[in-house]
């Protein structure tokens, strides 16, 4: 088992063909106690049970750093460490630069970056004091290639950020043997896109993606499974682009 005992939190990772579900699921299949995070506490606990037993499931929304907190301390009264978090939770907007307002512009920074920056510093201290940990965030390819197919330039901005705040916590927490890496998937058939995509979009799109195929939640999952074990034990401050070579530079 890559995470025996080990004990991960995912945000975001109650909707049923999510990134942070699949994630959960490879995580659990390892060995790792799960913690799944997500603004309601039915769906929350919902998703935990059906990990199997000794996982959690914890309301928490990412933007409130004081319920961020209090998630982390729920996480370490039950389980006496923290040794993984996949900062997963995310929402997009496909609006056109002059469309974005403030409220638009806020609610994309604040889930997507002031997020993974509340979640992470949560976690921060109790891998301190173990000198280990290993976070995960979730960026996207939108971020390196200037948008996306869903994802307005807010959202795009939100997961550019995402990865300079990585970058930036990989170099500061190394020395605590800490480590930090940014995943950025591709086009990933999720809940959010799965009723946007038409055929049509989808023959076009694929044109585009050497190994012919669109992203499946699992594939992201895995690529989490990996930089959160020992197999990735040398890496950090990486962004591993999952999109099939829909960018490769």
């Amino acid at each position: 088992m890559l995470l025996d005992s080990k004990v991960v939190i995912v945000t975001g990772a109650a909707s049923p063909r999510g990134i942070g579900r699949a994630t959960a699921k490879a995580l659990a299949a390892q060995g790792a106690r799960v913690v799944i995070l997500d603004l309601r506490k039915e769906d929350a606990e919902r998703a935990a049970r059906d990990l199997g037993e000794d996982h959690l499931g914890l309301a928490c929304d990412v933007t409130d750093k004081a319920a961020c907190m209090a998630a982390a301390k729920a996480v370490i009264e039950k389980y006496g460490r923290v040794d993984g978090l996949i900062n997963n939770a995310g929402i997009t907007q496909p609006l056109k630069t002059m469309d974005i307002g403030a409220d638009n512009f806020d609610a994309v920074i604040d889930v997507n970056l002031r997020g993974t920056l509340y979640m992470s510093q949560a976690v921060i201290p109790q891998m301190r004091e173990q000198k280990s940990g290993s976070i995960v965030c979730m960026s996207s390819v939108s971020a390196q290639r200037g948008g996306g197919i869903f994802g307005g330039p807010h959202y795009s901005a939100a997961k550019a950020g995402v990865l300079g705040l990585a970058r930036a916590m990989a170099r500061e927490l190394g020395a605590d043997n800490i480590r930090v890496n940014s995943i950025t998937p591709g086009l990933i058939q999720t809940d959010i896109t799965g009723d946007k995509l038409t055929p049509e979009m989808r023959v076009d799109i694929i044109k585009g993606i050497p190994l012919g195929r669109l992203g499946d939640a699992a594939d992201v999952a895995n690529a989490c499974l990996f930089l959160s074990s020992d197999l990735s034990a040398y890496l950090t401050g990486i962004t591993l682009d999952v999109n099939g070579g829909m960018l490769i530079h």
